[in-house]
């Protein structure tokens, strides 16, 4: 039976649902640097939010190697 690895699927979801724009906190916002819980997004938001969970996700799977193995 082959392993599966689902520690890099565990941590993109979490960090996806934690890390969209407007749920938690928007940054940059509309009017101030950080917003928190207003539920609005714009287009640099959206890339500012992209570029953190790229970063966060590099570093979780590559540099600290987060691995939860299953049997399939």
């Amino acid at each position: 039976m082959p392993m599966v690895d689902w520690g890099p699927v565990i941590a993109a979801v979490i960090l996806f649902i934690l890390l969209s724009p407007g749920l938690l906190f928007q940054l940059p916002s509309r009017t101030r640097v950080v917003e928190f819980g207003n539920m609005y997004t714009s287009g640099i938001s959206i890339l500012v939010h992209a570029v953190i969970f790229f970063v966060l996700m590099t570093i979780l799977v590559i540099a600290i190697g987060v691995h939860v193995q299953t049997t399939a």
